[in-house]
């Protein structure tokens, strides 16, 4: 059997939302003929800086390394200034954004609608499908 591709993800979102986050990477995890490294910033393994400035440099050292940024899209995304941040570099540094719509929501805040390479539903075959499609 060949090497399965590592695929290096960064999964943007809210800690005040940390079970979406959970949920996702369960996902990520559990399946099965599919590795990834995680370079999220999650409430449980915070990021080392002082300033704000040193956080961006860090955030935009972490998604340079990524083959793709998922974004959770929770209506909470258009409040949260570190996932737009995260966001706008990764259309800046050119990685695809896999939005991920949360179960039952209608709506996404703009910022992630006028973004996202490609949105998909809250399942893990749609979340797994739309990697292994856009994350090169």
């Amino acid at each position: 059997m060949p090497n399965l591709k590592n695929y290096k993800l960064l999964v943007s979102h809210s800690w005040h939302y940390s079970d979406h986050y959970n949920s996702v990477t369960t996902w990520l995890d559990n399946t099965s003929y599919f590795h990834w490294s995680n370079y999220s910033v999650s409430a449980d393994n915070p990021l080392d800086t002082d300033t704000d400035y040193e956080l961006k440099q860090k955030l935009t050292y972490r998604i340079g390394l990524c083959n793709a940024v998922v974004i959770l899209s929770g209506m909470y995304s258009a409040y949260s200034e570190w996932i737009e941040y995260e966001i706008k570099e990764a259309v800046r540094l050119g990685k695809p954004i896999i939005a991920v719509r949360p179960w039952g929501q209608e709506r996404i805040p703009s910022v992630i609608s006028e973004n996202y390479t490609v949105l998909v539903g809250w399942n893990s075959s749609s979340v797994i499908s739309a990697i292994r499609t856009h994350a090169n």
